[in-house]
């Protein structure tokens, strides 16, 4: 290609090789231009060097690369997240677990809050952010500690006051207990053939897989929880497509009253959510 390229050349170049918005994506990110420029000013040129991260930026997302690995970022909830290899992109189906949690804690003050397996950080800043520092004291934690640097950054850019922890789930959690319990473990089966395809070959494969039938670490969530809900405090989930039927027995059977599940925009059954009332725990075991 000639050192003297235009936007619109770049862009009609890359989009023979890969998607077209993710070439849009990639080409504003590179250029630091906007999506409005990019569509209004394609006969700017791209300096040399542009240019040449541009392509390798394509190339790689050619070969499977995540374009949020990529750029570094990805939104969630409206706020620019920084992501990377070693943690899990964010979804859109997550910001449903956080709506539902908003709506629990909607009105209340003085809520204890913890997300368990953090990752980036996005569920935990998003509710620290938007109940506040009145409503909620926000803990978050994650084994991985490449996991909880990232959540660190993203706390601090966004200006989230958030108690981070290392800890594999509640190992190091002994005498806490919270008003809100959010987690998105992993959930998918270790033979899963999705594992080895698209996206998710370059994500940590201990963010995603759990166990045969992909509900190890939710049993785990699940059975510790009594232990650091106080009376009335609520155990929210998010899981796969087609388990919710499954994650509510294992909720139901370890005293949770008032079990569901709540659909995403297209219907599935995504989030699914109990009260721990300490009472009903008791005389049912």
């Amino acid at each position: 290609m000639a050192e003297a390229l235009s936007l619109a050349a770049a862009l009609d170049w890359a989009r023979q090789r890969i998607d077209a918005m993710e070439a849009r994506v990639l080409l504003c990110h590179v250029a630091a231009v906007s999506h409005a420029t990019l569509k209004g000013f394609g006969e700017r040129t791209l300096a040399a060097p542009v240019w040449q991260r541009f392509e390798a930026l394509v190339r790689r997302r050619a070969q499977g690369e995540p374009v949020a690995y990529l750029t570094g970022t990805r939104e969630f909830y409206s706020r620019s997240f920084h992501v990377g290899c070693g943690v899990l992109i964010p979804r859109p189906e997550t910001e449903g677990l956080v709506a539902a949690a908003l709506d629990l804690a909607a009105g209340r003050e003085g809520l204890r809050v913890l997300d368990l397996g953090t990752g980036s950080g996005v569920v935990a800043v998003t509710l620290a952010l938007e109940l506040g520092v009145r409503a909620a004291a926000v803990m978050a934690v994650d084994r991985s500690a490449t996991a909880l640097g990232y959540a660190t950054i993203n706390a601090g850019r966004l200006g989230a006051r958030i108690a981070f922890r290392e800890s594999d789930w509640y190992a190091r959690l002994a005498g806490l207990s919270f008003d809100l319990i959010v987690a998105n473990p992993p959930y998918v089966a270790d033979a899963d053939p999705h594992l080895a395809h698209g996206d998710l070959r370059y994500e940590p494969i201990q963010a995603l897989a759990s166990g045969g039938d992909g509900l190890d670490a939710i049993r785990i969530i699940v059975d510790g929880a009594g232990e650091h809900l106080r009376d009335g405090a609520a155990l929210l989930l998010e899981h796969g497509y087609d388990q919710a039927p499954a994650v509510r027995r294992l909720m139901a059977r370890a005293g949770f009253q008032g079990v569901r599940s709540l659909p995403d925009l297209a219907g599935i059954e995504r989030i699914t959510l109990g009260r721990w009332l300490v009472d009903a725990a008791m005389g049912g075991s």
